[in-house]
């Protein structure tokens, strides 16, 4: 089981709780940013493409932790950037799990061997290393070739001291049922826990916007990944780390409406309105971006922005939830695999979707002035210029 029992029985309490409590909106997961600089450039992320003087600052501990507190999630994700450059990313963690939350420490691999004694293998940690896929398509995805065997070298050692491992694959439309197939075999084989798998969203700041994948495409996708399941399980031969409807909606059989609350963002900007994907402003607390979010105006069929999505961390939440309330329908979905035939289930409609606002980012200039670093221009400075000072730093 990818999931820990235990894991399962704690969410699923939270989530019931609050179920029986009618809260209608709380979160599930936050997803922590405490930098956006990283030691790669990869061209479908949208989030190291800022100016020096912000890819500078990082979150405290003592913010780390507070934000944690705010939103109470029982589940953290620490993303960024590459958090394995933060000077105090042990201690980060370290407070979470003190805590009692689910801790998922995203990394490139690339420092893992350098930064790994200062961690403990823990039931509430584990690591989630960046892996697109095979060694060309992952070298591909993260323009920097030899990343692949230093990921796979990375999580054999995590594994030999006894750490829970994790990767995260992010599909594009250049990806091939048959050798992603292969590639979950190569994984499995190699006793990781889990798999997260998501189709890629086009960041607005991302620089490669010609290969995100959009639903129908997705929902085809997954549908001829899953069918190539060496026991012929739609999929169950794969160890997931995600709900089984969530990946029976990554094939086309669940009608869903994403979740955007239930996996809010916390960086250096503040609580990131609306979701990890959406950046269109920022509020200061969770509870302001809570309250004061017209969560009604955004989703597939509600904002042409979402229109494409699919991704875990919208959709996630929503699939958990539906767990919870359907255990039965979890429950088949789980006994059988992913469904791989067959009608799909109904898409959402389009026509009454409002359309794109280009917000303007001007929450990077006013954190510019802030730093005192006249003559920065927002958006201006080059991701692999950035990704380049950063290997030197780490």
């Amino acid at each position: 089981m990818a999931i820990p029992l235990h894991q399962i029985i704690r969410v699923g309490a939270y989530v019931l709780g609050r179920h029986l409590r009618g809260v209608q909106r709380y979160p599930l997961v936050l997803m922590l940013e405490p930098l956006f600089r990283c030691n790669l450039a990869c061209a479908g992320c949208g989030k190291i493409d800022y100016p020096d003087a912000i890819l500078n600052q990082r979150l405290s501990v003592g913010q780390c932790l507070e934000a944690i507190d705010e939103c109470g999630a029982p589940v953290v994700v620490i993303a960024g950037g590459e958090p394995l450059l933060h000077r105090e990313i042990d201690q980060i963690v370290a407070g979470m799990i003190a805590k009692k939350k689910f801790v998922y420490l995203c990394t490139n691999a690339l420092l893992l061997e350098k930064k790994i004694d200062l961690f403990k293998p823990n039931p509430f940690f584990a690591w989630t290393i960046h892996l697109d896929g095979d060694r060309e398509d992952h070298d591909r995805s993260v323009c920097q070739e030899g990343v692949y065997e230093r990921a796979i070298e990375a999580i054999a050692l995590a594994k030999s001291r006894g750490f829970r491992v994790n990767i995260n694959a992010t599909l594009f439309d250049t990806a091939e049922p048959e050798r992603v197939a292969r590639f979950f075999d190569t994984v499995t084989a190699m006793g990781l826990d889990g798999i997260t798998v998501s189709p890629g969203y086009a960041y607005e700041r991302a620089p490669d916007q010609a290969h995100f994948l959009n639903r129908r495409r997705t929902k085809e996708l997954f549908r001829d990944i899953f069918r190539r399941d060496p026991q012929g399980k739609g999929g169950k031969s794969w160890s997931f780390n995600q709900s089984g409807l969530f990946l029976d909606f990554l094939a086309g059989n669940q009608s869903y409406r994403c979740t955007p609350w239930g996996n809010p963002t916390r960086n250096y900007f503040g609580w990131q309105r609306p979701c990890y994907l959406l950046g269109e402003g920022y509020t200061q607390t969770f509870k302001e971006l809570m309250e004061g979010t017209d969560w009604d105006s955004y989703g597939t069929g509600n904002y042409e922005k979402c229109a494409q999505c699919m991704v875990h961390s919208g959709y996630e939440a929503t699939a958990v939830v539906d767990s919870v309330h359907h255990p039965l329908k979890a429950a088949m979905v789980a006994l059988r695999g992913v469904r791989t035939k067959g009608e799909m289930a109904p898409e959402i409609p389009l026509d009454r979707q409002r359309p794109a606002e280009f917000v303007f980012s001007r929450h990077v200039e006013e954190a510019v002035a802030r730093l005192d670093a006249p003559g920065v221009k927002p958006g201006l400075a080059g991701g692999k210029r950035q990704a380049e000072s950063a290997r030197r730093a780490g």
